[in-house]
């Protein structure tokens, strides 16, 4: 990297996607430049943080290549920088699952949703930390502690868990994670960013999807950085501009050349207005969703409170959801998650003292025929839309206490992960168990200095709705950057 970059002002780290893109689309900066300005961002914060497992350097060559595309004016992503989960594909990359005890063989081709990103323009700078083979809620592993950049000595939530320190940090505008029991929205909520789990056939899952219970999805700064990401991850235009009206918009027709001007001239329609346009819906609010006996922070709750306030200013119709999740979901949601542990963990001898008794406890209730399957067929089959009502939207809080201690949790065993994870972040598996679409958006600050996302939950096919509301409440409540990282 040159010394001129090293002494220059950065002008593009930290800037939104959608900045990013533009700027390269209209030639204002080569894709290149922002690659350069980003990897050297990293390599000032991620010491402190801990976010990537590889840092991809390769990824300035592959912004050359970027510059010379014919299509390059035409890339939704033109020269975006990308963070990508170390459990997704990237070819020529080995994919370590968060594990020293799988193979290192590169893989041979990108996961769908890589290749996607690809190909609407982003570059891939590196490959982001996640706990062994995502299963918990905490950013530890055997390539070290992903921390929070609000507070160092805090985690950044898992499992995406380097995926959304990055973006916290400043060191990509969006990234690319995934969701098994909220392994997106917890870690966004933890490090003050959005992140989206698509509901179930949006985007293209990972190739191990805990039994189609894992949704693959975005992480970035804003609502409109976000829904860009997950238009091109679902393949869907449509939803790249669904944060201005909580709806599908089809794109306007391509730039067409004027035959009334110069040749180099090209006509193009008014840019739309930066801010989200009014919309209606009926959204309902749960502070406290909980079943009796488990606690949520009174700060998140009166986040909770406050967003539906936020809303209601915005002209929707709030209620209060005065019900309790059912008391028999949370041990099917429990049992499941063990289930999954258990599968995954294909050679325990070489794993992690938590992997392993995570695993060992899912095998017990395997045999014991406690798998949680009938409590999930039950929730997705009608419970979920029983209590949930005729809301189009359910805010709740997206954790239920401030991030634990960055540690290393993977040296300890079963019952103080479990317990962990399940106090203070028990409110995003249940959406993984009916596949509905959920979003996390932060919305104020705590007394401890560390930032308070809510949930936003909403039926199938809702995304749009989420994106919106979104979008309205970052109108209120703009996104921070935690200090020393701005």
């Amino acid at each position: 990297m040159s010394e001129k970059l090293h002494t220059l002002l950065m002008l593009w780290a930290g800037r939104s996607a959608i900045e990013i893109a533009t700027a390269v689309r209209h030639g204002e900066v080569s894709a290149t430049t922002v690659v350069e300005e980003h990897l050297h961002v990293i390599s000032q914060r991620d010491p402190q943080v801990g976010a990537f497992r590889r840092v991809r350097e390769q990824a300035v060559h592959e912004a050359r290549l970027l510059q010379k595309r014919r299509d390059l004016a035409e890339l939704p992503l033109a020269g975006v920088p990308v963070a990508v989960k170390d459990n997704l594909e990237v070819a020529g990359e080995a994919t370590l699952h968060g594990s020293a005890a799988g193979p290192h063989t590169p893989a041979p081709e990108d996961h769908v949703t890589v290749a996607r990103l690809r190909a609407a323009g982003a570059v891939i700078v590196g490959l982001t930390n996640l706990p062994e083979l995502g299963l918990v809620a905490l950013g530890d592993s055997a390539y070290g502690i992903v921390r929070n950049p609000w507070n160092l000595s805090r985690t950044a939530g898992g499992s995406s868990s380097g995926s959304a320190a990055a973006v916290a940090a400043g060191m990509v505008p969006i990234a690319l994670g995934n969701d098994g029991m909220g392994s997106l929205r917890i870690p966004a909520a933890c490090c003050g960013v959005l992140a989206i789990k698509p509901g179930a056939g949006l985007v293209p899952p990972p190739a191990n999807d805990w039994d189609r219970l894992t949704e693959n999805g975005p992480l970035a700064g804003t609502a409109s950085d976000l829904a860009l990401a997950l238009s091109v991850l679902a393949a869907d235009p449509a939803l790249a501009e669904a944060w201005r009206s909580g709806r599908r918009v089809e794109p306007p027709p391509r730039m067409l050349r004027s035959v009334w001007a110069d040749d180099d001239e090209v006509w193009e329609p008014q840019p739309p207005p930066d801010s989200p346009e009014p919309f209606d819906l009926r959204v309902a609010y749960a502070p406290q969703p909980l079943p009796a006996g488990m606690r949520v922070d009174k700060e998140f709750q009166a986040a909770v409170r406050g967003a539906a306030e936020t809303l209601r200013v915005a002209g929707h119709t709030v209620v209060e959801h005065g019900r309790r999740l059912p008391v028999w979901l949370g041990p099917a949601t429990v049992a499941t998650w063990l289930i999954r542990a258990a599968e995954s963990a294909e050679a325990p001898d070489r794993l992690e003292r938590r992997t392993r008794a995570l695993a060992r406890a899912g095998r017990t209730l395997r045999a014991l025929r406690l798998n949680g399957v009938r409590g999930r067929e039950r929730w997705r089959g009608y419970g979920a839309d029983q209590w949930f009502g005729e809301a189009d939207a359910l805010i709740t809080p997206a954790l239920a206490a401030v991030p634990p201690k960055a540690e290393r949790w993977g040296e300890r065993g079963f019952l103080r992960n479990a317990w962990t994870n399940v106090t203070y972040a028990p409110t995003a598996g249940p959406w993984n168990m009916c596949g509905w679409p959920a979003i996390s958006v932060p919305v104020a600050t705590h007394s401890s200095a560390m930032p308070i996302g809510v949930q936003i939950v909403a039926p199938p096919g809702g995304e749009p709705h989420l994106l919106g509301l979104a979008a309205q409440l970052q109108n209120v409540h703009p996104p921070l950057r935690p200090p020393g990282f701005s």
